[in-house]
């Protein structure tokens, strides 16, 4: 099916799920005077059918991407609390059903029968009202943690420290601090000082160096015209070393086949890397040196299980690299670690991911952490070691998609690197 009919098939699923809900709440409401009924009524529908087409103004039109963003939070938001009331409206169908096929009741009770509760002689709720009731107030529970979550949530930077132990580090580099950002997503952003707020606090920790590691926009290189000037403030005394996401590359906006415009993109983007100072490394290593001694900073390009692509090359990475102690390694996404790291790269002592954001949404703290993407990612967040071997998996600065982060906060993350 191609984007168009999906879409068209996608709104009048809405609509027709939109109607539903709007007939269930107005058989609660049976008081409600004529001229609050109609004014319900308009509100309803205009904001019904003003989502539906911004939804298709901001993908067909070159809106603003402050309004293309506020479309999609209204829509995300709608549907979610929508959602949220449809087990309700549906058990309310079927007890209705039920009752009317089996004619348990008389005609004046088949479809209403009175659900006791404690109220000052108030009028018992039927169980029709109590059930939509309810699912009302379901659905106002994730629309005030996504709602807290992108009032909040999606710029509340928090560092976090992690010492990191490689038995064979060079005693120049024994607490060595190093910081590690992943995922902007400079594409999704929308408060260009709350993102430069996340920049000076990584800064005010005086990292010795930088680890970036993929997706610096979500689709084109333009994305990031607004925040470069921000993000080249990223300096450290022993660089900057970035590397490549699944979204860097434009296959969601120019598709997975090769073409001028998706090349130029590219080129675009590593030009943005190296304008800012960042060491961009497309599938090779850098000596790292203190003091006379010396680790390997690796980065591949992006390389991912599944349908991520697969453009990294290790072999090319590791290539004049036997004789150095250390090698830490930078890889978008984390699958790489157990898909190919692990089986077939013994040397690598330590490797730094992003991509999984933690799925923006869970539970994180000193001891415990739960996202629903750890369903899907074996390593998702956070330190993880097998023999020798280690992975960082850091959940992100940015966000994409829904615009806001609830438990699951965008991540700095400060290491000091320790011998054995």
């Amino acid at each position: 099916m191609g984007r168009l009919p999906l879409i068209i098939f996608l709104s009048v699923f809405l609509l027709i799920f939109d109607y539903y809900c709007y007939r269930a709440i107005l058989s609660v409401f049976k008081k409600w005077s004529p001229k609050t009924k109609k004014i319900f009524t308009i509100l309803w529908w205009t904001y019904t059918f003003g989502l539906v087409i911004g939804i298709f103004a901001g993908i067909y039109l070159n809106i603003y991407l402050s309004l293309r963003a506020v479309i999609m939070v209204a829509f995300f938001l709608t549907v979610v609390c929508k959602v949220a009331m449809l087990p309700f409206l549906l058990i309310d169908d079927l007890r209705r059903g039920v009752i009317k096929l089996l004619r348990l009741k008389k005609k004046n009770q088949k479809t209403e029968k009175s659900l006791t509760v404690a109220t000052n002689g108030a009028e018992p709720i039927s169980r029709s009202a109590f059930l939509v009731k309810a699912g009302m107030l379901t659905a106002a529970v994730p629309l005030t943690s996504l709602t807290w979550g992108i009032a909040y949530g999606a710029y509340d930077y928090k560092v976090k420290r992690q010492k990191l132990i490689l038995p064979n580090l060079p005693k120049a580099f024994d607490g060595i601090k190093m910081a590690q950002i992943s995922d902007v997503h400079s594409g999704s952003f929308y408060n260009r000082k709350a993102v430069l707020g996340g920049v000076e606090m990584l800064l005010g920790e005086k990292p010795d160096f930088i680890f970036f590691t993929g997706d610096l926009v979500n689709d084109k290189t333009d994305e990031m015209r607004n925040y470069q000037d921000i993000f080249a403030k990223l300096k450290a005394p022993l660089g900057v070393y970035s590397t490549l996401g699944n979204h860097d590359y434009g296959d969601y906006h120019y598709g997975r086949g090769p073409s001028a415009a998706k090349a130029k993109n590219l080129q675009d983007l590593i030009k943005i890397h190296e304008l800012m100072g960042w060491d961009l490394l497309m599938n090779e290593h850098r000596r790292l040196k203190v003091d006379g001694e010396e680790i390997g900073i690796l980065g591949i390009e992006n390389w991912g299980m599944g349908r991520f692509p697969k453009y990294g090359r290790m072999d090319l990475a590791v290539k004049d690299t036997d004789d150095l102690p250390v090698k830490l390694l930078l890889s978008h996404d984390p699958s790489h670690w157990r898909g190919q790291v692990l089986e077939k790269y013994p040397q690598i002592d330590a490797m730094f991911s992003g991509h999984t954001h933690g799925m923006q949404f869970g539970v994180r703290t000193k001891d415990f952490q739960w996202s629903p993407v750890q369903y899907i990612y074996k390593e998702w967040a956070g330190l993880y070691q097998e023999q020798h071997q280690q992975l960082y998996v850091n959940v992100g600065y940015g966000f994409l998609g829904y615009p806001g982060r609830v438990g699951i906060l965008p991540e700095i993350t400060i290491f000091e690197l320790k011998r054995a």
